[in-house]
């Protein structure tokens, strides 16, 4: 029975931490030891023992205390400490591969990304180059004097939580059982579609510090759209991604938003990723012809002629727009979520294209004008999927304080 009732106090001792770190991590203010009693609903006796553990295992400082104008003590502002546990985020992508390790407070402690055309590439040998790359950041994390407590691995394609990767139509692999690469066995991170990575880095103290209010709260509902070569898509209810059945909810590309329209590599016809993935976009455009539109500066090409008034590339935009607008309207017409933010290519197009989308999206809704649709641009566009999977990593550390902060006291 002791041995029980041992168990059962670590357990609850590191649910009251985590709910601690979550509640910080949110919050983009420092906040008192009395104000997170208050915001936890936790007593402030176990406020005084939580508190000393975060601070000796240094994911928690104590600032310098704040004069009150009436009698009393003052309060001390508690933050989060960067510099000791740090997540690795993995990803290959359609142009190019890399790793970003992230700590607790949002600093990048180490990065790599390696640019080029991933399309028929060997896996072999760019898993073998990704692993050579994260032995050098593991190589910094170590000097740190820093902690790894998880790994993420963003890929554009169908992946399993087991790691295999049973397509990615953009890269041409299919059924690739990924721990066979020495990177994978080694760091065993969690595996996912670079979509829903990168919605995870849109929501604000998922896993690192806030820094500011965003466009988005930390528990609101939204449809990310990754958009590259492939339209991905994530669904995020109450600051949770959906996954799914088997995990691969929100492919959004391969929504038909044309009965006739061409036949998309998935083998259906009129894919929205068909008229407003990167390659679609520039080809239509005439910005290049199929081989060259692999290739990354297109889009940088596709958005001078776009603005400078080119009437191909403002029908081939006004094109995607109509079918980005369809595949939209029918995915808030299912799921009742209403926030839509745009990421990847489509966001370099600016928040005027974003508007015009909303515009065409409301009259589609069901419910209209009493609900009606909101378009954002994402205010994270450097490689947010990268970044979702390092705080994929990091989230190890918050669902499971004390077997961390326990090395640290050891």
């Amino acid at each position: 029975m002791m041995s029980l009732k041992s168990i059962n106090q670590d357990d609850l001792r590191n649910h009251n931490l985590s709910v601690v770190l979550d509640t910080m991590l949110r919050s983009v203010e420092p906040l008192s030891r009395a104000e997170l009693a208050k915001a936890t609903g936790l007593t402030k006796a176990t406020m005084s023992l939580l508190i000393p553990m975060l601070i000796a295992g240094k994911a928690v400082r104590e600032g310098s205390p704040a004069s009150l104008p009436a009698q009393g003590r003052p309060s001390t502002p508690l933050s989060i400490s960067g510099g000791r546990f740090c997540g690795i985020g993995l990803q290959i992508n359609t142009d190019g591969f890399g790793f970003t390790a992230v700590d607790i407070s949002g600093e990048i402690v180490a990065e790599e990304w390696i640019s080029e055309t991933m399309t028929q590439r060997d896996p072999e040998d760019i898993f073998g180059r990704l692993n050579e790359l994260v032995r050098q950041g593991e190589a910094v994390i170590a000097e740190r004097g820093m902690t790894i407590v998880g790994s993420g691995l963003a890929l554009p394609g169908l992946v399993t939580e087991d790691l295999r990767l049973l397509t990615a139509h953009n890269l041409g692999w299919q059924q690739l059982d990924l721990r066979r690469f020495d990177v994978i066995s080694r760091l065993d991170p969690h595996p996912d579609n670079e979509a829903n990575m990168a919605a995870l880095a849109q929501i604000p103290g998922y896993a690192t510090q806030r820094r500011q209010q965003g466009i988005v709260g930390p528990a609101d509902s939204f449809i990310y759209i990754s958009t590259d070569i492939g339209i991905g898509g994530a669904v995020v209810h109450e600051g949770r991604v959906e996954h799914g059945d088997h995990g691969f909810a929100g492919e959004l590309g391969h929504i038909s938003v044309a009965l006739d329209g061409p036949v998309c590599r998935c083998g259906r016809r009129g894919c929205l990723e068909s008229y407003a993935g990167r390659r679609a976009l520039v080809e239509s455009a005439g910005v290049s012809d199929e081989g060259a539109s692999k290739q990354g500066g297109d889009i940088e090409e596709l958005l001078d002629r776009w603005n400078a008034g080119e009437e191909q590339a403002l029908r081939a935009v006004d094109t995607a727009v109509e079918a980005m607008s369809s595949g939209m309207a029918s995915v808030i017409n299912i799921l009742d979520v209403s926030t839509v933010i745009l990421g990847g290519i489509w966001g370099r197009f600016g928040q005027a294209l974003a508007q015009r989308i909303e515009k065409r999206i409301n009259p589609q809704i069901l419910g209209y004008p009493e609900v009606s649709a909101h378009v954002q641009i994402s205010d994270i566009n450097t490689r947010p999927a990268l970044l979702g999977a390092a705080e994929v990593g990091l989230r190890r550390f918050h669902d499971d304080p004390l077997s961390f902060l326990a090395e640290v006291d050891a």
